[in-house]
């Protein structure tokens, strides 16, 4: 009877562990699917600013892709978990494969598109490597926004991409 007990204590502290973890893992992917939301949008913004542009030039050249459609931007579905690797080898894998996702479309986006201005990971490193000990989120972004006041530079974002 005690081993029983014992054991229902032992299963239950697991299952609140592994409980607080999943919902930590849950807020982590919902800021990187806000912030990756609030790249689209600005994405999108700028479109459409520069098709009204080339319009107002009087250029009609096709671009390559048309404007995304709503059906593009929403959320893909969850994906199934691989049972037999362990929690942190998916964790690696997946972040390892997202972020070669987006360095891919990253080096994409600047082959098709040359801009002047840097990037916000430029923009971050270029600012870290000024300072002589670490800054939080927050007093990079409020520094950058200053630096930069044509950009609308977001905490959040700034923390995501810090991470």
């Amino acid at each position: 009877m005690t081993d029983t007990m014992g054991l229902t204590h032992q299963y239950s502290t697991q299952v609140a562990a592994d409980l607080e973890t999943n919902l930590k893992e849950q807020e982590r992917i919902n800021g990187d699917i806000a912030a990756l939301q609030q790249q689209l949008a600005a994405l999108q913004h700028d479109h459409s600013v520069l098709v009204n542009i080339q319009q107002a030039l009087g250029v009609t050249q096709s671009t390559k892709e048309s404007t995304p459609s709503a059906e593009t931007a929403t959320v893909p579905a969850a994906r199934q978990k691989i049972k037999s690797a362990p929690r942190s080898k998916q964790t690696a894998r997946k972040t390892t494969a997202a972020q070669e996702r987006t360095t891919a479309r990253k080096s994409t986006a600047k082959s098709e598109t040359k801009t002047s201005q840097p990037t916000l990971v430029e923009l971050i490193r270029q600012h870290l490597t000024e300072q002589d000990e670490p800054r939080s989120a927050a007093e990079i972004s409020t520094a950058l926004g200053q630096a930069h006041p044509q950009r609308d530079i977001k905490t959040k974002v700034v923390r995501v991409t810090l991470e």
